[in-house]
């Protein structure tokens, strides 16, 4: 989709038996999860205990050069995030990892999720002399394990009890001096993943990252799983699994690379079939499909497969423009979707067309994307989306807008959307065919209301960066 959804967070972690240009295997883990997060990035080294970091503001190209890279030197561990911030700023205190210096020694955390109690745990830490240097709840994660740490005799041990009291979406990366810990919320909301190198072991977000420096996907770490990898090898404290497993249904629909696993699952493969759902459910008399890049492009290849209707490249999108795009200043202001995203007149024109996207928010950017079809001459535009329609806030990381601002909750019939948007016809995928094409147990609550945790203690997104006068 171009617009409105955005990436969260992605996270790697690699450990290895013997010193490695960690910083370089980082850099290239974090290419493969840009699409995860825009904002920022940040890489951390363990050198025999010896840390160092380095991170910044924008693309993972634009912060690292190779003198860069150069300066964090050789370790056997090191963790990197890119990040899309949700709860917290953009500011530069946000960036992760984090890096923590405590009595028990140093480590170095990153996180890609959302806590639903972080306001009450920054309040008790504080309360207790805490001081929070930036607004993420990421922060809050690392106090509760660096408390946990002072009682217990290992890191891990300390991760275990703090996931008692962190609530939430969280899978996390954490480097010790010795040891790189992989661990992920009970109901498995974001993914994270296992693989193997010739000398050591990767964590990440997604399997395209741990493909993409060489290694072997191992399996899928498990909702509640703490992963401990160091010297004796690979060891899991399985002490919080067992709740049913409640993946961000949306991870399947638009976060995850095409060529990913999740919980075994092909992306792309998920993608396709729910194109051919659509193609089922909502039928419409056409002359070709067409998808809207990157996500809405598999859906469309089901479409027209199952609807024996012709697949045409109906778009061309500018690969060269990231989130960061500044637009020119308001006086000479052109539309970003045109610019980002151009419709081919020689495909469309005098033509009845299909556009498939993953999916409709405020519905801003469909009226936009609509109208780019209808000015390159085409007859009719018929939108299917590969999503149910978005109709309640996420409190799990996904950058959701609020409810006065959704589309799907200002206008309750399709039909008006439709006409909203300036498409002939508009059909979304049901909740129920989302959730037929899953494997695991997803979490639907943008579109139903209905959480697997209670969210009733969630606080404002950002709400330590708020002006005292409103």
């Amino acid at each position: 989709m171009i617009g409105c959804i955005h990436e969260e967070c992605g996270v790697f972690g690699i450990y290895s038996n013997t010193p490695i240009d960690a910083a370089h295997e980082v850099y290239l883990g974090l290419y493969a999860l840009q699409h995860r997060g825009q904002e920022s990035v940040g890489i951390s080294v363990c050198d025999d205990g010896v840390m160092r970091h380095s991170k910044g503001t924008g693309l993972v190209h634009e912060v690292f050069d190779e003198a860069e890279l150069q300066a964090l030197g050789t370790g056997n561990i090191a963790i990197g995030h890119v990040r899309y911030s949700t709860t917290g700023g953009a500011g530069t205190n946000n960036i992760q990892p984090l890096v923590v210096r405590h009595i028990k020694g140093n480590m170095s955390l990153a996180h890609n999720g959302n806590l639903t109690n972080s306001e009450q745990l920054r309040r008790k830490f504080e309360l207790n002399g805490a001081i929070f240097h930036g607004t993420s709840d990421t922060e809050a994660i690392a106090y509760s394990i660096v408390a946990a740490r002072l009682k217990c005799g290992s890191t891990e041990e300390a991760v275990e009890l703090a996931m008692n009291e962190i609530r939430g979406a969280y899978s996390c990366v954490l480097m010790t001096a010795t040891k790189l810990i992989a661990f992920r919320d009970p109901n498995g909301f974001r993914p994270l993943v296992l693989g193997k190198t010739a000398n050591g072991y990767i964590a990440a977000s997604e399997s395209c990252a741990i493909e993409s420096v060489g290694g072997t996907v191992v399996r899928d770490i498990r909702p509640g799983e703490i992963t401990v990898i160091g010297a004796d090898g690979v060891t899991s404290i399985t002490a919080h699994c067992g709740r049913p497993q409640t993946m961000c249904v949306f991870e399947y629909i638009y976060f995850a690379r095409p060529d990913s696993l999740l919980e075994g699952e092909p992306v792309q493969k998920w993608r396709t079939d729910a194109g051919r759902m659509l193609a089922r459910s909502s039928p419409a008399d056409a002359d070709i499909v067409i998808g809207v890049p990157d996500s809405g492009i598999d859906a469309a290849l089901g479409y027209s497969e199952e609807s024996g209707i012709p697949y045409a490249t109906g778009f061309v999108k500018n690969r060269y423009i990231g989130r960061s795009f500044i637009q020119p200043k308001q006086s000479e202001r052109r539309d970003a979707v045109r610019i980002k995203l151009n419709a081919v007149s020689s495909v469309v024109s005098g033509k009845r067309v299909i556009m498939v996207d993953d999916s409709i928010v405020r519905g801003t950017t469909s009226a936009r994307i609509v109208g780019l079809l209808k000015s390159a001459g085409a007859k009719e535009v018929h939108v299917r989306i590969s999503s149910p329609p978005f109709r309640f806030p996420c409190y799990f990381g996904t950058d959701i807008d609020s409810q006065e601002n959704l589309i799907a909750c200002r206008f309750t019939d399709t039909a008006q959307i439709a006409a909203e948007i300036g498409a002939d016809s508009l059909a979304y995928l049901s909740v129920d065919d989302a959730h037929s094409l899953t494997g695991c147990g997803v979490c639907d609550g943008c579109f139903t209301g209905k959480y697997p945790i209670d969210v009733s203690g969630c606080g404002e997104k950002n709400k330590f960066e708020e002006k005292i006068h409103k």
